[in-house]
């Protein structure tokens, strides 16, 4: 008997141990990856090595210079929950109700998307909006949502737009996180000025791509670390890794998709968007962009990728 008592005791001694070392992990995941600070971590991160020459597009491309000389409006608002964020419009040269709304990608800022932000305002026309999402930039709050608060967000910004001109026609263009956030979004009660979707490097989900990641960067199992990690997560950001999800909410729009993708994708795997093209029950078409990586298509191949774009929205913008 003593000898049984013993051995629960050091089994209930383990699995106490085990707990709290899962708890551990569970807030330094979510320090690593979703509360707002330096991510490190990321640095010499090989998944998101791209080209010498999308590098110099990126950090010193003509769209940088483009993008400082144009008198942008710096709009502002509260969000559901109490943040000030930020965003900047940018009116036609001509009078048009055509309106492009993006949404940038992890870490990044508003005046990232002017990359693809240039061609909509010069070539087609487009007023342009552009925002600061949540946790990033000039807006405000203390933890990166994802884009599932954020697609709250857009909603919101969305409403501002048609209020301005109850005539807009809305495009929604994101990448990687924004693109995920525009997705999320699309399942909300959107008005009928948005026409289309263009989703460039989503993920189906938080919890899937973190999954992926835990496995890739760190070799670790999803089971338990992420399911401790979203009650950290809804603790303090108000939200689950498994309510995230752009799967859901495609599997329930009517707002046309256009999906793209590199092949070459190593940090959001390409599986993602041919399960959300799958899964999309509004119209939906899939661009794959070959060595691409990620979010690497429009500077890879910008011929192709204008050629699509174009393509898709003859179909919705009038």
């Amino acid at each position: 008997m003593k000898r049984k008592n013993k051995w629960k005791k050091i089994t209930a001694g383990l699995i106490g141990v085990l707990l709290i070392i899962d708890v551990i992990a569970g807030f330094y995941f979510y320090n690593l990856a979703i509360e707002r600070n330096v991510k490190d971590f990321l640095t010499g991160n090989t998944d998101l090595e791209v080209s010498a020459e999308t590098m110099d597009e990126l950090l010193e491309g003509d769209w940088r210079d483009w993008s400082a000389a144009q008198d942008f409006e710096l709009w502002e608002m509260e969000s559901f929950d109490g943040l000030n964020l930020k965003g900047d419009y940018l009116e036609a040269e001509e009078p048009t109700n055509k309106v492009v709304v993006f949404a940038h990608g992890y870490l990044g800022r508003a005046n990232d998307m002017s990359l693809f932000g240039q061609y909509y305002y010069e070539e087609l026309g487009y007023n342009m909006f552009t925002a600061d999402l949540r946790g990033h930039g000039q807006s405000e709050g203390d933890y990166i949502g994802f884009g599932w608060h954020d697609r709250l967000d857009y909603v919101d910004w969305i409403e501002r737009i048609v209020k301005q001109n109850p005539d807009a026609e809305i495009i929604l263009h994101g990448v990687s996180m924004g693109a995920a956030t525009v997705l999320m979004a699309s399942g909300e009660e959107l008005p009928e000025n948005v026409k289309a979707i263009v989703a460039d490097s989503p993920y189906s989900g938080v919890y899937e791509l973190f999954s992926y990641q835990l496995d890739r960067m760190f070799h670790l199992p999803a089971v338990p670390i992420l399911p401790t990690t979203g009650m950290v997560t809804n603790f303090r950001a108000g939200y689950t890794l498994k309510e995230a999800s752009a799967m859901d909410q495609v599997s329930k729009t009517d707002i046309p998709i256009l999906y793209i993708h590199g092949d070459g994708d190593t940090f959001v795997p390409t599986s993602m968007a041919k399960e959300l093209y799958e899964n999309t029950k509004s119209d939906a078409e899939l661009v794959i962009f070959e060595g691409a990586n990620h979010g690497e298509s429009f500077v890879k191949d910008k011929a192709k990728y204008i050629k699509n774009l174009n393509a898709f929205l003859d179909k919705y913008i009038d």
